[in-house]
Formats: C-alpha cells, structure tokens, sequence
C-alpha cells in the first residue's frame, strides 16, 4: 500500500481526521520525558532531517519486559525481507529465535539493540499523535449494473509520474470533463454501490473486494494502490465540519449528512481533488492472513505495523510505542513498515488494525484511534 494516497480514518477525516549528544551531565538532574543515557559515555544522540534520536535506558520505556514480543516478530522477520541499512545482521540473527521463549527474545533485543526517544529535529518534546487506518472489505462487481455505477479504476495512460510533480485531471475534472472520461474509459476495474465507499477506498489506499464476475461467480481479490493524480488530499469531514454540516468527523456521520443532502454529494466529494488508481492484486489463502504491502514493500500485521514518516524513521525500525486513550491502551513492540500523506512529523504514527467490513473491530478502532503518543527507536548498537 503506498500510504502517499491515503489517510488514517481517524485522523484523516478530520484533518486530513531530538536533545543535546550524550557527553557528561552538567545539569542537577534529567529531565523525566528524556531519560539520560545508562553510561556517561553511551551512544551519541542522533539527528534526522524530521527528529531527533535520544539514547535512554530500556529502563526508560514504559511497559518494556511486559510485551508479547512473539506477537510481533512476525512483523520484525516481514520487514527483514527488506531490511533497514544496518539491519542485516540483526535480521540473520532475529530469524532464528521466532521460535524462542520470550525471556530470550527480550534479553536478546536488550543486547543487540539501543533504544532511543524520538523528539522533534531541534530536541523539543513532541505532541504526538497515534491514529489507526485499516483495509476494508466492500462488494463490487466487475462490471456497471443498475445498483454499482461507481467506478474504480486502473491507471490512464499518460499519467504524469507523482516525482514529476505535474497534476493530472482532478477528482471533479474526471467526473465532468470528456477529455479525461475518454482517458479512462475501459481502465474500471470494479464498480461499488456508494460514491462514499468508493472514496473511503481511496483514502485507504487498498482494499479487499467480494467481486462478482459476469458469470455470477464471487471471489476475493485485493485492490492496491497504484497511483494518483497528483492532486493534495483534502478532507470531505474538514470541509463538513467548517460549514457547520456535522458536528463530529465520522464516516457515519458523513454518510448520514450524503443521505440528507444528495444534492449535494458531488460538492462534498470534488471538495478533494486527489483521485487514487488502483491495481488488482490475486487473494491466497497466504495472503488473505496478511495487510497489504505497506511503503517498504513488505505484508502489513495487525496491531503491529505502523505507518511513519520516514524523514522521521526510516522503514524497517522497530519501534517501541506508548498510548494512552479512549481506544487504546498500550505499551508494544511495533515496525515502522509504512507511510501516509497526513502522517507527517517526528512522532506521529498509523496503526495498522486489520481488515473488515462497517461492523468490524479494525474499522472501529481505525474510526475511533485519535490520542496521544510516544515513540522509541531499537537501532542496532
């Protein structure tokens, strides 16, 4: 999933809804939020273009010794198909204790790694944000019928490449203009009953649809993003929320207003101009217990992958997180395996929930996860 063409569903709806190096202390005492290295001549901290690395104590992070860390070696050996510069040993060694007790696994990653608090580039503590995204699952059918009239489609011939910077017809140019209808025409790859679901898709970046062929039969398939048209996302629950229409961020509330106020459904929706372009990508059985491939090229795990930015922490890190909130409490062992549009700055991560429809636990967390967040980096020592 190349999260660039997708938001979290939280956060998204609604808005889209680092310290001095180690060296002998010279002050009283450390400050509580950055916990002072566990030797006077430990690592030295480390700067990014988008954070600064701090090295702390294991001690330092809550809940350390407390975390399932065999739930999320998976992850950990996912990532290492593509591993970090640097990782490569780490990975030759983390492969053989997936099977290891967790003592092992823990005094393992206490010996081989360092942890480091993640600030913002000039040493300043974040306010961080943790939001969740997920993938869903819809009905579509491959061709138009009475019901289906929403298209997804492939990629247009003559799409500009994203690095070029050139933009491509927007959302409300695709829907009116016969210039770019004929650029797409015969480039549907499924057709959804509801324009809302067809946007949520977008923003998701992929999803899973119950296809049904022309001849009746229904079967599984993965569509993936492939690219977009160049446009910046903007947030139909932004826009809402500025005129007053709803008073909470919710697809279900904007739904409930689309129903309302049909008249105005193509206003709310060419409020964002950026269109996302899909692939059809074939459903194992293998895959079907995986997320999607998320920015670094590896199979997303719910729970346990997180989307980042990666002028913050580069893909494949692991990551230790902290959150607090209404819709989750947790202290865990996380990869940083993908990124997003929205998901911009030092400490600002997407948790990946899982997969499902409108009544599932990933979409409800996905929905509701929007609360504060810390994050640690384990870097090879």
């Amino acid at each position: 999933m190349n999260r660039l063409a997708r938001w979290a569903v939280a956060a998204g709806i609604v808005g889209s809804l680092a310290a001095c190096a180690v060296g002998p202390r010279v002050v009283p005492e450390p400050q509580p939020e950055v916990p002072a290295p566990e030797a006077a001549m430990g690592p030295a901290a480390k700067q990014h273009s988008k954070s600064r690395w701090v090295p702390v104590a294991w001690s330092a992070l809550p809940g350390w010794g407390q975390d399932g860390l065999h739930e999320a070696w998976n992850a950990l050996l996912q990532g290492c198909e593509r591993p970090a510069p640097g990782f490569e040993a780490v990975c030759a060694e983390a492969r053989p204790l997936a099977f290891a007790d967790a003592a092992r696994q823990q005094a393992w990653m206490q010996e081989r790694l360092q942890p480091y608090r993640v600030l913002e580039a000039d040493g300043r503590e974040p306010d961080g944000l943790l939001t969740g995204y997920y993938e869903p699952i819809m009905d579509a059918t491959r061709e138009p019928t009475a019901t289906h009239r929403v298209p997804l489609y492939g990629v247009p011939a003559g799409l500009p490449a994203t690095a070029s910077g050139q933009r491509w017809y927007t959302r409300q140019q695709i829907d009116t203009l016969p210039e770019a209808q004929a650029a797409l025409r015969g480039r549907a790859i499924a057709w959804l009953a509801d324009p809302i679901d067809a946007l949520i898709l977008q923003i998701q970046g992929t999803g899973r649809v119950n296809l049904t062929e022309p001849d009746g039969r229904v079967r599984q398939v993965r569509l993936a993003f492939a690219a977009h048209n160049g446009h910046t996302y903007q947030s139909v629950g932004r826009w809402l929320l500025d005129q007053g229409a709803i008073r909470e961020a919710s697809w279900e509330s904007i739904k409930a207003w689309a129903r309302q106020n049909p008249e105005r459904l193509n206003e709310m929706l060419w409020s964002n101009p950026r269109t996302v372009f899909f692939k059809e990508d074939p459903l194992s059985p293998l895959d079907a217990r995986f997320g999607p491939r998320g920015a670094q090229g590896v199979p997303l795990t719910p729970g346990r992958s997180i989307a980042v930015d990666p002028q913050s922490i580069p893909y494949g890190t692991p990551v230790w997180l902290a959150t607090q909130g209404p819709a989750l409490v947790a202290n865990r062992l996380v990869l940083a395996q993908d990124t997003g549009g929205a998901i911009l700055g030092a400490v600002r991560a997407d948790l990946f929930t899982g997969w499902g429809g409108w009544n599932d636990e990933a979409y409800r967390q996905a929905a509701t996860l929007k609360q504060p967040l810390r994050l640690w980096v384990l870097w090879p020592r």
